[in-house]
């Protein structure tokens, strides 16, 4: 490795970056050639400094631990606001680190219940308009009329000359469950990322110079909008419940589960009109609006757009969430149910990033030796937590 990145690795380990380290760090990375070398470098880091591969250095182990999320927690403070292009990029190291420090040794004693939870993976059910349903996941690879699947996508084909014949509309529904993802492309050439539990509805082709319109009945989506300037100006709405979401072409995510009180939607890039009855607000990138729904009112702020939409990137961002928002998350990934033995503990927070891949006990493991929790205990699909 050249010295002068080493160097940088080094200061961005220790939260001393510049922004042009940042800059340089992040163009590094994402050359592929540079993969192996940036492995083996944060492995000899860890190893030298903490001695992890010695099975009697306990103190090197929560060391290691308590650095880890130090770094996490100075990273947030920060928020990424002059130079978040960057940091969030180089984040991939904190997922290095967790999965090739003690991914695979601090966990390899994961219980047998642990085992039975599976992590989350690419699996929905296609819905056609007869009424039908076509089971899509990694093994299922076919294409049929209008439309094909790779096993983690399906992607429909546009037809110009039946979407300007006037004939009825189609719909199709993706429905994906607990403990699973999948993305799609609408006719029109817009990208969805459905996360767990999310059920979309959508046409199989837009009718030219009309509005592009679909409907997320429940969980969670991020839209990447393709322009109305390629689709005769037609607008793109999204409905949820009583809310409506118009766009003419931009990136954003809502997510609106059954068991939440609010609807929230995330604006990344451009510009999108919110419409609640009477009600309009219009969201400028990396604001959220929050759709109180029993109250019907909507509360404007501006966040950290990574902590909204890291999970279509398979990483959970957790920046000052309690712990009954967590488990509600990983209720939904590893398709499990919490139960809290000390109803305090619900509100405990936690500051930290973690790689969607984990097993649970390694999410688990990881929350308990920073304190949050006392212990849990894994049966089946159940999680007791005291």
């Amino acid at each position: 490795m050249e010295s002068k990145i080493e160097q940088t690795l080094i200061r961005y380990l220790t939260n001393t970056a510049s922004q042009e380290d940042l800059r340089s760090l992040s163009d590094w990375i994402e050359k592929p050639s540079n993969k192996q070398e940036l492995e083996s470098f944060i492995k000899d880091y860890y190893t030298i400094t903490y001695s992890i591969n010695n099975p009697n250095t306990n103190l090197a182990l929560q060391n290691l631990l308590t650095s880890i999320d130090k770094r996490k927690r100075l990273r947030h403070i920060q928020k990424r606001r002059l130079f978040s292009r960057y940091a969030a990029a180089i984040l991939v190291i904190l997922i290095l680190i967790v999965d090739f420090q003690y991914g695979n040794y601090i966990f390899n004693s994961a219980s047998t219940s642990s085992k039975q939870i599976k992590v989350g993976t690419d699996k929905a059910t296609l819905t056609l308009e007869d009424g039908s349903e076509i089971q899509l996941g990694a093994k299922e690879i076919f294409q049929k009329s209008g439309y094909l699947t790779n096993g983690t996508l399906i992607e429909y084909l546009t037809d110009t000359k039946d979407s300007k014949e006037s004939k009825e509309i189609a719909y199709h529904y993706l429905t994906v469950p607990r403990g699973g993802k999948f993305s799609i492309i609408l006719s029109d050439g817009t990208k969805v990322w459905l996360n767990s539990d999310s059920r979309l509805k959508y046409p199989t082709q837009f009718k030219a110079g009309n509005s592009r319109e679909v409907e997320l009945e429940y969980g969670e989506a991020y839209f990447d909008v393709s322009s109305a300037t390629k689709h005769e100006g037609a607008s793109f709405i999204v409905y949820n419940s009583d809310q409506k979401v118009e766009v003419l072409g931009t990136e954003f995510n809502i997510k609106a589960y059954n068991d939440d009180a609010d609807v929230l939607t995330t604006l990344v890039v451009g510009k999108i009109k919110l419409k609640v009855e009477e009600i309009e607000q219009v969201l400028e990138p990396g604001q959220q609006a929050k759709y109180d729904v029993n109250n019907n009112r909507i509360i404007t702020k501006s966040i950290d757009i990574y902590n909204e939409t890291s999970w279509k990137e398979g990483i959970f961002s957790f920046d000052n969430k309690s712990l009954l928002e967590i488990t509600k998350v990983l209720s939904r990934w590893y398709d499990v149910e919490f139960n809290f033995l000390n109803e305090n503990v619900r509100q405990e927070k936690f500051v930290g990033i973690l790689s969607k891949n984990q097993d649970i006990d390694q999410i688990l493991l990881q929350i308990k030796n920073l304190g949050i929790i006392n212990n849990y205990k894994i049966e089946k699909n159940e999680i007791a937590i005291e």
